[in-house]
């Protein structure tokens, strides 16, 4: 579905919005996904996890050039995973884990950043925070951790990486800035205008460029965590069970013939 708001912008919604807590939207050439749960804070529950995921494979093929990623109208960019109702693969919504993604990713934070919330900012290129915007990663104090964060030390100095591993205290954003994880800090409200703003600029650019100097930094610079690799890994093996041509070669083995692949 499809409409155009007062201002002329193109905003195409996944589904209807009723029905759905990650929200796709078109700006020209920038995208912008949008984290919709506001009566849970947006915590992530297995719909939204998928509905993410497809959002980046819906971006990676798009013709979109950069995409920013908000809170939405809920009081916090997000309060992590649903304890009450625990995603079993909260790493698929995380870019470049599940799904490549190899176009700019911008992050508007703004309420508190907890969890999953602080795999994003690190899986993305650029952060814009709102003054009221706190990151936490409080994964030891629950029990639970993926191991995604520990790639949080390839991105800023090793020690503060592991006071924000360690600790579990909330970060303001403008200590959060002063340690690199933050690219600037704008007043409540205005995080999205200006991530979008950066969006536009790079949108700009030469794609193939902007591509070429993405893909740099993410396979040669900044490694993965164990962790990371063994997901990314697990997502093949996962597309592959999901493919057409696995379908096809087991319908082939049970009924003694020839399968017919199509690469899909």
């Amino acid at each position: 579905m499809g409409r155009i708001d007062p201002e002329g912008q193109s905003q195409d919604r996944m589904t209807k919005k009723d029905k759905m807590s990650i929200h796709y939207e078109t700006h020209g050439q920038v995208a912008h996904i949008i984290i919709d749960r506001p009566a849970a804070h947006n915590a992530f529950d297995n719909a939204m996890v998928d509905q993410l995921r497809q959002a980046w494979q819906r971006f990676e093929d798009g013709p979109e050039r950069a995409v920013v990623v908000s809170g939405g109208s809920s009081k916090h960019f997000t309060v992590g995973a649903d304890l009450k109702n625990m995603p079993s693969d909260v790493w698929q919504g995380v870019p470049g884990v599940a799904i490549t993604v190899t176009k700019p990713v911008i992050v508007a934070v703004h309420g508190f950043c907890v969890g999953v919330g602080m795999a994003l900012v690190q899986a993305a290129d650029l952060c814009v925070a709102s003054e009221d915007a706190q990151l936490l990663y409080s994964e030891p104090r629950v029990g639970l951790a993926y191991g995604l964060v520990s790639g949080l030390a390839a991105r800023i100095p090793h020690k503060l990486a592991m006071e924000v591993m360690l600790l579990g205290k909330p970060l303001l954003a403008e200590r959060a800035e002063r340690m690199g994880l933050v690219n600037c800090v704008v007043a409540p409200g205005e995080q999205v205008a200006v991530a979008l703003q950066y969006a536009q600029v790079i949108a700009t650019a030469a794609p193939l460029v902007i591509r070429w100097l993405k893909e740099g930094v993410d396979r040669h610079v900044l490694p993965d965590s164990p962790t990371v690799k063994a997901l990314q890994t697990m997502a093949r093996v996962r597309q592959m069970q999901e493919s057409s041509d696995f379908i096809e070669g087991r319908a082939a083995f049970i009924e003694r013939r020839t399968p017919v692949f199509q690469g899909k």
